[in-house]
């Protein structure tokens, strides 16, 4: 069983072999870039596309995996704020940024209000003081 979740462990860091794959090919297209400018030949060329494709192609996958989660992440949470908010800020769902209703998926029930209520008076305004802000921790673990 996973550790309860806080603000203190609740970051995910992308994975070993991910950031390995990262560094091996960026290292690999300075490496045969160094070799393309010493001496020029259309392998080396060759060897130079598919590694620069590759160092791009791994920084795009992570980007456009965590793209979607936030995507889904803000619909499942304008959903919970519709069924839990009072009426009286049930209409003002549609002010909060894509990075606020992330950040509020960890706030429990019970203080999803008063988070609310903070964010649009201006108290709370990016993902880490929001937060720092949550007192009872609801915890996401099937985060990418």
């Amino acid at each position: 069983m996973a550790p309860p979740q806080n603000y203190a462990n609740h970051a995910k860091r992308p994975p070993l072999l991910f950031l390995a794959g990262c560094y091996l090919s960026t290292a690999a297209t300075v490496g045969i870039g160094y070799l393309l400018v010493v001496d020029f030949s259309a392998g080396t060329l060759a060897l130079f596309v598919v590694a620069a494709c590759t160092a791009i192609g791994l920084l795009y996958a992570r980007r456009f995996s965590t793209g979607v989660q936030d995507r889904v992440i803000r619909m499942e949470e304008r959903l919970r704020l519709e069924r839990i908010l009072p009426d009286e800020l049930t209409g003002a769902i549609g002010q909060l940024t894509t990075d606020q209703l992330i950040a509020l998926r960890f706030a429990s029930d019970a203080e999803l209000a008063g988070l609310v209520r903070r964010i649009l008076a201006g108290e709370l305004t990016d993902r880490k003081s929001i937060k720092q802000a949550v007192e009872h921790w609801r915890a996401d673990h099937q985060r990418v």
